[in-house]
């Protein structure tokens, strides 16, 4: 009479199945949550939300000159400019996150020359590309 062996192979468990479950489950609960938020709490929290303002300038303002902002309204300052970032040999950059309006400001070359015209306005979340004039 021949015997017949079974043989149990037992794999050990990685923990991915636990993790993905759990991650299952917070997605599910945080689902929940902003279900029970009622239309205008939604509205409220997306208004609250920062934006991201950008002000671009084209100008070339010289080989060891830079251009600054100056303003009031998401950080900025009347009395003292923010450096600009130069992407490009004529392309200046500054950058805000904030949700508040209106922001209004005037740049300048190394913080001292102010630009031509009047002082410029945007609401947060906009992008004003301008070629200023010194």
């Amino acid at each position: 009479m021949k015997k017949t062996v079974k043989k149990t192979v037992t794999k050990k468990s990685t923990g991915t199945k636990a993790a993905a479950t759990k991650t299952s489950a917070v997605k599910a609960v945080a689902k929940k949550v902003v279900a029970k938020e009622s239309p205008a709490k939604k509205a409220e929290i997306k208004a609250k939300a920062s934006k991201i303002t950008r002000v671009v300038a084209h100008i070339d303002v010289g080989w060891g000159h830079a251009l600054y902002i100056r303003g009031e309204g998401a950080g900025l300052s009347w009395q003292q400019g923010v450096p600009m970032i130069c992407e490009k040999n004529n392309e200046w950059h500054w950058v805000a996150e904030t949700d508040i309006s209106p922001i209004v400001f005037k740049v300048l070359v190394d913080d001292k020359i102010w630009a031509q015209g009047e002082n410029v306005t945007i609401n947060a979340g906009d992008v004003h590309l301008s070629e200023p004039k010194f």
